[in-house]
């Protein structure tokens, strides 16, 4: 093999591939994205057309993933600093920084354009804030200037439901706010569970999360704090018109189990914080994925059993 040759397949293994670009999107946080943004719109107590609400979920998607492609553009000097976004397209080099930035402004304009024309100007504007709350607010400013980065910028990760609701009914209520929040509370326990057992990671890119700023024992204090504040959150919402008994039912189990996750986090001896590889904040990690699913199929179960006057209070 001659060196052009070998220099010419080199060159073709380093070109960006159709799973890079998608890896740009962040498909993990795009679907908590698209399954909350479709209970708000289901939710909504106005029939939405199979196509328009198909078309709805697809551009927040879009949306979602051209915040997750910015965002990537923005932080590939600190995805090269830490192990767990190493190997991230544009760190790895598969992708340029200037593709990915071209790449999310398109699909930003995309979404934003096609969700006002496919459903109202109301739920199109609240995409596009919701992309320049998530890109600018929080990945510009809030990440790497304050421990509070994750608690107000978890409002990004919030806005779904309330586009959802938006895309159905063009105007605003308290129950998309209801489901705002519950996200929004139980954003800040979610990844200060994920930034303890990834500490070193933010050491590393001097991000000040709030394990670097204050330590880990604050950390944890704060873990059962907003814990606590969640599950009066979220057991209130129960009795809301968004709840019901089956929601009430979902809620009292994971509340339940999440108090006794963040309780052991609170309790741990930081001597063996490293010996047992922070198994507790990992499973609490995970529990956290399935709190929030479950709370938001709750409320998904209460609205598609409404019909038949099984859903809600009455």
């Amino acid at each position: 093999m001659t060196d052009a040759s070998i220099n010419a397949s080199t060159a073709r293994q380093g070109e960006a591939e159709f799973g890079d670009f998608f890896a740009l999107l962040k498909p993990r946080v795009m679907s908590l994205v698209v399954f909350t943004a479709l209970v708000g719109l289901l939710a909504a107590p106005v029939p939405v057309h199979p196509l328009i609400g198909f078309s709805a979920i697809l551009f927040i998607a879009l949306g979602g993933g051209a915040s997750g492609a910015l965002n990537m553009w923005w932080d590939a000097d600190i995805d090269r600093v830490m192990k767990r976004t190493r190997n991230r397209p544009i760190p790895a080099g598969r992708v340029e920084p200037g593709e990915a930035l071209g790449f999310g402004l398109a699909l930003a304009v995309l979404a934003v354009t096609m969700l006002a024309l496919a459903t109202n100007i109301a739920a199109g504007a609240m995409l596009g804030f919701t992309i320049f709350f998530y890109v600018v607010i929080y990945s510009m400013w809030l990440k790497r200037t304050t421990p509070q980065n994750i608690v107000i910028g978890g409002a990004a990760g919030a806005f779904p439901p309330v586009v959802g609701w938006l895309a159905a009914t063009g105007s605003m209520a308290v129950e998309p706010w209801l489901m705002f929040a519950l996200v929004f509370m139980w954003t800040p326990p979610h990844f200060w569970a994920l930034a303890l057992f990834m500490r070193s990671d933010y050491d590393d890119a001097g991000v000040p999360m709030l394990t670097v700023t204050h330590g880990r024992r604050a950390t944890r204090t704060h873990i059962l704090v907003y814990t606590v504040l969640l599950a009066v959150l979220s057991l209130a919402t129960a009795f809301t018109a968004i709840g019901g008994p089956v929601y009430l039912a979902v809620s009292l189990v994971m509340n339940a189990l999440f108090l006794r996750g963040a309780l052991r986090i609170r309790g741990r001896d930081e001597t063996m914080a490293e010996a047992d590889s922070f198994a507790v904040e990992r499973r609490f990690f995970r529990l956290s994925l399935l709190y929030l699913f479950l709370h938001f199929g709750a409320i998904l179960a209460e609205t598609l059993l409404a019909p038949w006057g099984l859903g809600g209070w009455g």
